[in-house]
Order: C-alpha cells, then sequence, then structure tokens
C-alpha cells in the first residue's frame, strides 16, 4: 500500500465523492449495480452510519468502507452489532491492500465504540481473513443468511452466543 494512504473519518463533505466512488467501483465489477450508492446515502441520512472511513491518496479519495447499525439479538438479550456495507474500492487501486486497511480500521473504531460483533454477507475467502465466520452467523437468523453470511466477535476471546436474531438498518430493506 503507498505510503501517501490516509485513512480518516467521512465527513459530509466528502458525500459526493463517497457517492462517485462508490458508484465507480461498484459499475465496473459483475456485481455492479447503484444500489450500494444509494445504500451509502439512506444509512447515513438515517443515522444509522457507526463508522464511515474513507482511503485518501493526494487530495483523491480512493476508498471508502461503512459499517451500519444492526439489530441483534442473542441467546434473549439485545447485542451491539454492527453490518459492514459496502467497502469500495476505486478499480485502478484494487488489490492494493486499500480495502483491507478500510476494514481493519473499521473495525478498530467498532470495538473503540464498544460494539460486540459484526455481520457481512460478500466473498467467504475474502473477509474469513478479518475474522469473519459462516459458524457463526449460521447460529442468527436473518433475511440475509446463507452461504455467504459471516459474522464475528469483535473481541475474539468472547464467547459465541448459542443463537439469536440479526437484522440490518432498515434501509437495507428498502433497496430495489
Amino acid at each position: 500500500m503507498p505510503d501517501e494512504l490516509l485513512i480518516r473519518s467521512a465527513s459530509k463533505a466528502d458525500a459526493e465523492d463517497i457517492d462517485l466512488l462508490v458508484r465507480a467501483a461498484f459499475a465496473q465489477t459483475e456485481f455492479g449495480h447503484q444500489g450500494e450508492a444509494e445504500l451509502v446515502r439512506m444509512l447515513s441520512d438515517d443515522g444509522d452510519a457507526l463508522v464511515s472511513l474513507v482511503a485518501e491518496s493526494g487530495s483523491a479519495l480512493v476508498g471508502h468502507v461503512l459499517f451500519s447499525r444492526m439489530d441483534v439479538e442473542a441467546d434473549g438479550a439485545a447485542l451491539s452489532a454492527a453490518g459492514l456495507a459496502p467497502v469500495s474500492v476505486v478499480r485502478a487501486r484494487q488489490g492494493a491492500g486499500i480495502g483491507a486497511a478500510l476494514i481493519n480500521a473499521g473495525l478498530d473504531a467498532l470495538r473503540q465504540q464498544g460494539i460486540a460483533m459484526s455481520f457481512v454477507q460478500g466473498h467467504v475467502d475474502y473477509y474469513r481473513r478479518f475474522g469473519y465466520s459462516i459458524d457463526l452467523a449460521d447460529r442468527f437468523a436473518s433475511p440475509f443468511s446463507g452461504p455467504h453470511f459471516m459474522a464475528m466477535m469483535l473481541d475474539s476471546n468472547a464467547e459465541w452466543p448459542q443463537g439469536g436474531r440479526a437484522d440490518y438498518a432498515p434501509a437495507f430493506g428498502r433497496l430495489g
């Protein structure tokens, strides 16, 4: 990863650049649709964004990650949790470690906020390296359950809950 990369909290002034970055990042992949950019905007507008970070190189944004509030019940009690989605890196810089740096910084920020768990739906081999587990997510009923739904305890020494329910922020249900 280049030395000139700066990871920082996103500001309201970054909103338009983040929108353009997310649209470009997802338009150039086989997963591309513009729902990700709209999701970022809705989560922010709804006040459900817990951590929003950008990667900056020079004066340009080259990456963004968002973690949003989730409604999670584990073993009969509410548990603080965040959903990771989306992580975006400009095409020319993909594969350079920017996405991984953003995710790791985001997970650290969640730990500092006292968030207990994080969930993600995505590429299993990629997200597993951060500590996400299909086995842990399988313990939770969720509309997003399936082979790409993963979870992790942010304190690696914490006991895994036996079961529960995991719901993403309402904006996820409003996507077309």
